[in-house]
């Protein structure tokens, strides 16, 4: 049996927005400040779509789901993690684990952690055992630190299932 890794890493600026909501994981976490970006600038499950993704060696959110594409305005990012995991499998791979970080200051994300876990898991069709969220501050260091932005790192264990075909 062939195993790959992949590591992913995202981040986005926490910005004062009342049209938008500060969503982590696909989960909706009430706080005073959202994240900018094109698509609904979920850093946790952008991380987990590079490390998807940079495990088959299959690029990365950036070249399948382009930020200059207005298609992806506002789009869920579960919607490209579901499409992330579709390349995958097409390549002839399967994911056995995630394990992320997300790196915050604020919000306090052990309340949501565990549902986290089930969005990304049963968007992608695996166990909920098999993806772990944990959380951190930077003790008030660095842009995390400050509230300036979120930051989230993600490592996917990937097998091969099959033959490419093609």
């Amino acid at each position: 049996m062939t195993f790959r890794i992949g590591s992913g890493y995202d981040v986005h600026a926490l910005v004062h927005d009342v049209s938008r909501k500060l969503i982590l994981g696909g989960v909706t976490v009430p706080f005073d400040k959202v994240l900018r970006g094109h698509s609904d600038a979920d850093v946790l499950v952008h991380s987990v779509c590079d490390a998807i993704l940079g495990a088959a060696g299959l690029g990365d959110i950036g070249r399948h789901f382009p930020d200059s594409d207005p298609l992806y305005k506002d789009i869920s990012s579960l919607i490209l993690l579901k499409r992330c995991a579709n390349i995958l499998n097409e390549a002839g791979y399967a994911i056995e684990n995630i394990d992320t970080t997300v790196f915050a200051q604020a919000p306090k994300l052990e309340p949501y952690k565990d549902e986290m876990s089930h969005k990304i898991a049963s968007t992608i069709e695996i166990s909920p055992e098999s993806v772990n969220v944990k959380a951190t501050t930077t003790e008030g260091l660095g842009f995390e630190g400050r509230g300036e932005g979120i930051a989230a790192h993600a490592v996917v264990l990937i097998r091969k299932i099959s033959k490419k075909s093609g």
